[in-house]
Formats: C-alpha cells, structure tokens, sequence
C-alpha cells in the first residue's frame, strides 16, 4: 500500500506543484504571445475552451469522484483496485463516445472545420485526461509523484516552445505544446499504475454503484464548465478569436493565482473525505475553519494587489500589444476570493459530507448568470464583459454555497479576521502608491511593489496577532533560526 503522507508534507508538494505552474506561462507566455499576437493566442485559446466541452463529457464527473472513492477504501487493497478498474472503464466508454460526437462536430461546424489540423492536436487532451486516472493518485495523496512527474513534463515543455516556435503561423505547435504541458504526463500514470493497484481483472465489478455519484459530479462539471470556459466561446463567436486573444492574457493571470489560492482545498479532500467516512467530526471541522482562514488570508491580498499592479503584470506576460487585456484582469480579479471560498465550501464540506446536489445547485446557478450576463454584456464590452459574467456568476454560487451550508457555515464565515485583514491591506496598498504608473520597466515594477506590498502585509498581520500567521511564523523560524541556534 503506497505511503500516505502528512496534510502539510502535501501542501509543500502541491504548492511546488502550482509555482511550477506560474512559473511555466511567466517564462514562455511573453515570448509566445510576441510572435503569435492577439490572433494567434486567440485562436489556441478558442480552440483550448471548445474542446474542453468534449474532455469534460468524456470524464463525466470522474475527476472529483474517483477521489473521494478511492480515498474511503485506500486501506483495503482489493477493493481500491477494484473500484480503480470500474471507474476506468466507464471513463474508456465515455471517452470513445466523446470523440464520435467531436468527429462530427469538426464536420459540421465551419469555424472548427477551418481549423481542422489544430483541433485534431488539441483532442488529445480527451484522450490523456481519459486514461490518466489522476484521481487515483490524488486519492490516495501521491502529491510527490504528480509534483515530479508533472514540473518534469513542464521543464520539457518549456524547452519545446523555445526550439519550435518561431513565427505566426506555428500556433498548431504551441496548442500541442500546451496539451503536452498540462496532461501529457498522464500517460506515465497509466505505466505507474501497477504500483498502487493490482491491473489483473479483479471480477465481480459492480460499475452501477457509480453511475449515480458520477452523473451528479458530471452535472455540476457541465454547470462548471459553462460558467468557466463559456466566456471564451462566446467571446469567440461574438467577437473574434482577436479578443478571445486579450482575455486570454488576463485569464492567464487569473488562473495562476487561482491555483495559489486553491492549492490547500485540492490537498485536504481525499483527507477530510477519510475524516467522514472514519466519524472523525472534530478533525474534519478543524480542517475546515483553518483552510477557510487560510484561502482569506492569501485571496485577499493577492486580488488586492493584481488589480493596482495589472498593468505592468499584463506588459510584463504579454507585452505592450495586449493593452486591452488590463481592465479585463483588473475586473476578474476578485473572483480569487469567491472561488478560494467556495473551493473550501463546496469540495471541502459538501461534497465529502455526500451533498453534491447542492454543490450542483449552486453550480447551475452559476451558469445562467454567467450565459444571461455574457449574452448582455460580451457585444457591447468584449473581453470586459466576459469578465464582469465571470465576477457575477462566481459571486452567485458562492451566495448559494452560503444559503445551503447556513448556520453551519456562518460561525466560521463570522470568524474571519475582517478588520484586520481591511487595516494590513490598507497599511500595503499605501505603502506602494509611490510605484503606481511607474515607468520603470515591469518587472522593477512587479519585484519591488510584490516584496513591499506583501511585507507589510504580513508584517502588520504578525503585530496584530494574528493566529494563522503567528503560527506559520514560528514554524519558519523554529525550522530555520531555531535550528541554528541549536547548533
């Protein structure tokens, strides 16, 4: 049986994980984005927001099911390998059916059709996300294979953007690259996988034990889907690959910052899910109160700090050409604080507590504010109107998320250090005012206002009394000058 790490130990590993992540766009973004331009990136990122439609079909709701299921039975080998194969082989089904309907959607849809060869690469994401059973190594909190195994499959990448890219028309390349990048290293999961489960036919499969969780997960990954890739369509459809271009550019930043914020959820749920089905109610709580101080702490000054610095950030990733993606970013960005809580809510609380139908609830909500405000706003506003459909939509799910989890919810909510939070920010924002519109060159910019900004953030947190951060203060010191001392 593989080895279960510490919370904490999955953490580093995961936060590793999500710099390789930032890393990755920060270094090959702005060279990319200078030969392919608004029209190039567009393209990709159209091509990107189509496809995953197919991908998400073929996996159902898998992703996040197969985590909870093999993390309740991880201690009992038969059955997780059992439980592994039946899931896969739901996911092999889906996935051919999936790619019959892409087949006749590249036929018949003309903007896909002209694009033909770039849809074929970008495909493949359906196929690597089918047979990668990344739930399986999530479940049972395999973060330093996926650390590894994905930075090396990102190092390969990177070095792949530099040697074949090389003028406009070698867009095609750069979607393949993307792919690659993302989930390309799922195959080494297919190889690994005799390491964790026996792959000789268990027998006696029972696939109709997952065929009701699954769709429930399935439709909150439509009503998710939507409201995360719909922007991009639309966008595309409406105004032009051009625009899906400058909002690619601050969606690019978004993400990366939401994978930051996120990175604590994504580890405690295999955990928190072995808390429930084990009874262990205390542990499970304290998880919860500490990951939701945790995501306010970090969401608030990282939104905060990107919409007064999105200018050089933007100039910095993309260049000077996608001024117009500026005021797109700086109007998405509170969307770190909606979604790092709902990720607490939703995949922490609900859905390891078995209430995925309120998660889906929440999630349908979610879909038509964001299709309603996107059919209002995207003609007129263009990229700016995606954003402010992706403000409203994550803003409604996280009220819904609040109404259904109610008094259950709220003590923890009441608990957060609000005024602190509004004083340390406030302390920050002026510390950096004298860099605002700055011409010094971006990443001066970026470097000197980031070690301000934060600093004194932090710092005033620490004098305040902060708990959360008094104590990861004095884990760092106690790790670094305690041991010192000691010597």
């Amino acid at each position: 049986m593989a080895k279960i790490q510490s919370v904490k130990f999955n953490f580093v590993m995961n936060s590793i994980l999500t710099m390789s992540a930032m890393i990755f766009p920060i270094i090959t973004y702005p060279y990319v984005t200078g030969i392919l331009g608004p029209q190039g990136i567009g393209t990709v990122s159209f091509a990107n927001s189509v496809v995953t439609y197919f991908s998400m079909f073929a996996q159902l709701g898998i992703p996040t099911y197969g985590i909870r299921a093999c993390a309740k039975v991880r201690d009992n080998r038969e059955e997780l390998s059992r439980v592994t194969q039946e899931i896969l082989l739901i996911n092999l089904v889906t996935c051919v059916v999936s790619y019959v309907l892409f087949f006749i959607s590249l036929q018949a849809i003309p903007q896909l059709r002209e694009e033909k060869g770039l849809y074929m690469v970008m495909s493949s994401m359906i196929l690597f996300n089918s047979i990668g059973a990344e739930w399986l190594y999530k479940g049972l909190e395999q973060y330093r294979y996926i650390t590894l195994r994905s930075v090396l499959f990102k190092f390969i990448a990177l070095v792949g953007m530099f040697l074949l890219i090389h003028e406009e028309g070698d867009y095609v390349i750069y979607g393949g690259i993307t792919i690659f990048a993302s989930v390309g290293s799922n195959l080494l999961n297919l190889i690994n996988l005799k390491w964790l489960v026996d792959v000789r036919p268990m027998g006696h499969y029972n696939f109709r034990r997952h065929l009701r969780p699954i769709f429930v997960f399935f439709a909150m990954s439509i009503a998710t889907t939507v409201y995360t890739n719909m922007d991009n369509v639309m966008l595309g459809f409406l105004r032009g690959t051009t625009e899906n271009g400058y909002y690619d550019a601050a969606v690019k930043i978004k993400n990366i910052l939401v994978s930051v914020v996120a990175s604590l959820g994504t580890v405690l749920l295999p955990r928190v899910s072995y808390y429930v089905e084990r009874g262990e109610k205390e542990a499970f709580a304290q998880a919860t109160q500490k990951a939701l101080r945790f995501v306010f702490l970090l969401a608030m000054p990282l939104c905060l700090y990107f919409i007064l610095f999105a200018r050089p950030s933007i100039y910095l990733l993309s260049g000077k050409a996608f001024e117009a993606s500026i005021l797109p970013m700086q109007l998405i960005m509170p969307t770190l604080v909606f979604i790092g809580l709902t990720n607490i809510m939703g995949i922490q609380i609900l859905v390891p507590t078995g209430r995925e139908k309120q998660v889906l609830f929440s999630e349908i909500v979610g879909a038509v504010v964001n299709v309603v405000a996107n059919s209002l706003l995207i003609p007129q506003m263009g990229a700016a109107g995606a954003a402010i459909g992706t403000v409203l939509a994550e803003l409604a799910v996280l009220v819904v998320q609040i109404v259904a989890l109610g008094r259950e919810i709220l003590p923890a909510l009441a608990k957060l250090p609000y005024l602190r939070v509004w004083m340390a920010l406030s302390a920050a924002a002026a510390s950096v005012g004298w860099l605002l519109g700055s011409s010094l060159h971006p990443l001066v910019v970026l470097v000197a206002s980031a070690v301000l900004f934060f600093a004194v953030y932090g710092v005033l947190l620490l004098l305040l009394g902060e708990p959360m951060v008094r104590e990861i203060w004095s884990q760092v010191w106690e790790k670094t000058v305690g041991k010192v001392l000691k010597k």
